[in-house]
């Protein structure tokens, strides 16, 4: 079964701690393997690096908010067959004792024969070397959007759309 537990980190002379149990998770660490499982398309060491109760919040789309490892497996098990050369890259990312910060950028093609080419930040809180929430603000890239006067002009309300 696949796993995606932490392993024992080497002490500052170089020795192999003994390993007796469960190590507190590198977030980075962690969502390396994540990542690492996204691009190998290996649906189940995705899911194992996430609590059975996980909770994803998507707060620029409130309706996608679920709960479990369940729903995961599910949603990557349908972007893998729909996009079969999905690749992840993280730009930048950074911990905070067990929460993970990381600017994503997903890439590939669609289904439909559109580009996938979505960017955005995933925050997660890690427990137990596992992923237990998270609020991912990801969504498509929109080149045609206008430029930063338009988009103050609709923030402001005076755009006349």
């Amino acid at each position: 079964m696949p796993t995606c537990q932490t392993r024992p980190r080497p002490t500052p002379d170089g020795e192999q701690p003994v390993f007796s149990g469960t190590v507190p998770a590198d977030p980075l660490d962690l969502f390396g393997r994540l990542v690492a499982a996204q691009n190998a398309h290996d649906v189940d060491a995705m899911v194992a690096c996430f609590h059975a109760d996980y909770r994803s919040e998507q707060p620029l789309f409130p309706a996608r908010v679920f709960r479990g490892a369940d729903q995961v497996r599910t949603n990557w098990s349908t972007i893998f067959a729909a996009v079969p050369d999905f690749r992840g890259e993280v730009l930048r990312q950074a911990a905070d004792d067990d929460t993970l910060f990381a600017e994503v950028h997903w890439t590939g093609t669609k289904a439909d024969g559109s580009a996938l080419d979505e960017r955005g930040v995933f925050i997660a809180g890690v427990r137990g070397a596992r992923i237990a929430w998270a609020r991912i603000y990801v969504d498509e890239v929109h080149g045609d959007a206008g430029d930063i006067d338009e988009a103050v002009r609709h923030i402001a309300g005076t755009d006349q759309r």
